[in-house]
């Protein structure tokens, strides 16, 4: 643990859908409460940010909601978009031919870290998403350290070139596993 002196003013963005689907692609799930008792034994956290798209009446993830919410994350939803995929594509998450559901929070959440960067030492990031190389790098150049946590098996080259440090779920896993 570090003196008091020495703990970094941090706030914690988390892009609900992209760590979703790392998780998935790792075969095991994250506890959040124990990723924030690691991070806050060595940080002084203002503030957790999630963000996600939410179907309307989904229960399941409405209990997750407010379990974030029990453990001190503030909450950031918005619905989910139904886009028809044509039948020449394939996504993951759909048949071919069907339709996926998605809420892109980049917008969002780099807007949020622009206003709050100046009144931080470090910003945290949770997601592996090549779409935050621009905002990691004028971080950087603005003398922000930017830490990301995300999979080895999911990062993008570019964000990975661009942070200041990268923290892998992997060596970690004992730590943050959800039971």
């Amino acid at each position: 643990m570090e003196s008091p002196q020495n703990i970094k003013k941090v706030k914690i963005y988390i892009d609900g859908a992209n760590i979703f689907y790392t998780q998935k692609r790792l075969g095991w799930f994250i506890d959040w409460a124990k990723v924030k008792n690691l991070v806050e034994a060595e940080k002084e956290v203002f503030e957790w940010k999630y963000y996600v798209g939410a179907k309307d009446g989904d229960e399941k993830m409405l209990k997750y909601l407010r379990h974030l919410n029990h453990i001190g994350f503030n909450v950031t939803t918005k619905p989910l978009k139904k886009i028809k995929v044509s039948k020449d594509e394939i996504f993951p998450q759909t048949e071919k031919g069907g339709f996926i559901y998605k809420a892109n929070f980049d917008v969002e959440m780099t807007a949020d870290i622009l206003l709050d960067k100046s009144k931080l030492d470090e910003i945290i990031i949770f997601s592996g998403d090549s779409d935050f190389k621009y905002l990691v790098k004028k971080l950087k150049d603005a003398g922000v350290k930017t830490i990301v946590y995300s999979s080895r098996k999911t990062i993008s080259w570019e964000l990975k070139l661009e942070s200041s440090k990268i923290v892998y779920f992997e060596d970690i896993k004992d730590k943050i596993l959800k039971q």
